[in-house]
């Protein structure tokens, strides 16, 4: 059971708090041009190419996990890009037809949870949305990354500081806990929650509006029409990026039985290790402990590290493991989340079958976050579209780098994605710019369109059918 808060803990949040509203006051004259003149600053003390990779290799030396190359730094410079397209300031969107003018004003001061994976990529990500849209943040790490996310946070405050604007807009919790984190989440005006679930149940019963995060278990369909190469080397590059830390990583693979042994030598000459029957038992044990919860010494580590646990010897040049499997559900671990470099391969007769296999892998897990497919058959793609109880579908793309946004895509760079319903989520969108702001609706008068009763009940109008 949690302790309860601290008197000096109230008091830090507290203050906090203070600090920040005060920061949010300084900057409210600001225009456009100057917020997106900070927007630039901010991001680029985090994500110019010495930054990112001095606080890559930080994070993996405080908590073992991820790569030490900066990957995830494009998505600092994708976020930036679609934040510096948009308004946040005045009006930002008119609908003439409409009689509509909507106007952007801040959300107000955030606390922002930052999950031990992306210590210094997820503050960065929601610095810039929110100094776009004047609002303050008060970032809660992880305490296995703190001194990572309070280093990033520094360097974004002393940006701020050296443009003229008030520092105090991005703050961050030296001495994390999980009572403070409640407490901040409870007084600030809106929570952003990336995260365990744990976490993210936590925030919504803050008391106060929150953006959470429901759990991945990315699952890919392997049609018959795909292009094995191309499916093969994205699904290397989602599986192996960062060491599958991101819950949009590859986790499994249904694949058409006509391709499948393809498709299983492919991910061979792509980096992966097939692992035999008893290799399967110890990979299993080595990545869950008997009660089936992953072991956090497993979570996105280098391939070479997980073998040695497991008691695998591992050849050169192997970056991911490949396992063969044919159950699905709760009791069958590989058919869950791993947050790591371990990718189930499923074999399918018959496009329904696959379908379903689908319908099953998620209702173990995952539901609301994502899938894709790799088809050039539109039909298979509206049938997946059509049953999958997930946020977003990628379309012959890596996972872990497309569901994001990417700059081959249109979705809405963010590092924090809602799962919807589904998910235990209130959107199913990616988290971006229009999540940080509050938005007033202005109506004008319009010619009068309302339809005839004869009109809107048609065949029902005039009817003693009921």
């Amino acid at each position: 059971m949690a302790r309860e808060i601290t008197l000096e803990e109230k008091e830090v949040a507290a203050t906090l708090l203070a600090k920040a509203r005060a920061a949010m006051q300084a900057a409210d004259s600001l225009t456009q041009e100057q917020v997106d003149h900070l927007c630039r600053a901010v991001a680029w003390a985090a994500g110019n190419e010495t930054a990112a990779l001095r606080l890559a290799n930080m994070s993996v030396d405080e908590s073992g996990m991820g790569s030490r190359e900066p990957t995830r730094r494009a998505k600092i410079l994708g976020i930036l890009r679609d934040a510096l397209r948009q308004k946040s300031i005045g009006v930002i969107e008119e609908i003439p037809e409409k009689g509509i003018v909507k106007y952007g004003k801040p959300a107000g001061v955030i606390a922002s949870l930052i999950p031990v994976t992306s210590a210094y990529v997820t503050p960065a990500s929601v610095a810039i949305y929110a100094v776009k849209c004047k609002d303050a943040v008060i970032f809660c790490p992880h305490p296995a990354s703190k001194n990572t996310t309070n280093e990033v946070v520094r360097m974004m405050r002393a940006a701020l500081k050296k443009c003229g604007a008030p520092e105090d807009l991005l703050q961050c919790v030296q001495k994390p806990s999980i009572p403070l984190s409640q407490e901040i989440m409870a007084i600030c005006d809106l929570t952003n929650a990336t995260g365990g679930q744990a976490m993210v149940r936590a925030a919504y019963s803050s008391g106060k509006p929150a953006y959470g995060v429901g759990a991945g278990n990315a699952t890919m369909l392997i049609d018959e029409t795909a292009n094995i190469e191309e499916a093969a080397q994205n699904t290397r590059i989602s599986k192996t990026n960062d060491y599958g830390s991101g819950c949009s990583a590859d986790g499994n693979i249904v694949v058409d039985s006509t391709i499948y042994d393809a498709m299983l030598a492919q991910l061979q000459k792509e980096g992966g290790y097939l692992v035999n029957g008893d290799e399967k038992t110890l990979l299993r044990n080595a990545y869950w402990d008997a009660e089936g919860h992953r072991t956090p010494d497993t979570i996105a580590r280098p391939a070479p590290v997980v073998a040695a646990k497991a008691g695998i010897n591992l050849p050169e040049g192997k970056t991911f493991f490949l396992v063969q499997e044919d159950k699905i559900g709760k009791d069958h671990l590989f058919s869950t989340e791993k947050l790591g470099i371990v990718l189930s391969i499923f074999r399918y007769e018959g496009f329904a079958n696959g379908l379903d296999m689908i319908r099953r892998i998620f209702e173990t897990g995952g539901k609301g976050h994502s899938c894709g497919i790799y088809s050039f058959n539109d039909d298979h793609i509206n049938q997946l579209a059509l049953m999958a109880p997930v946020s977003r579908i990628m379309v012959r793309q890596p996972q872990s780098r497309a569901n994001a946004g990417h700059f081959t895509n249109g979705m809405p760079m963010t590092s924090s994605m809602g799962c919807g319903i589904w998910g235990g989520n209130i959107t199913n969108e990616n988290i971006h710019l229009k999540h940080y702001m509050n938005v007033t609706w202005v109506s004008k008068p319009l010619p009068e369109d309302r339809p005839s009763d004869e009109e809107l009940f048609g065949e029902f109008y005039n009817s003693e059918i009921f």
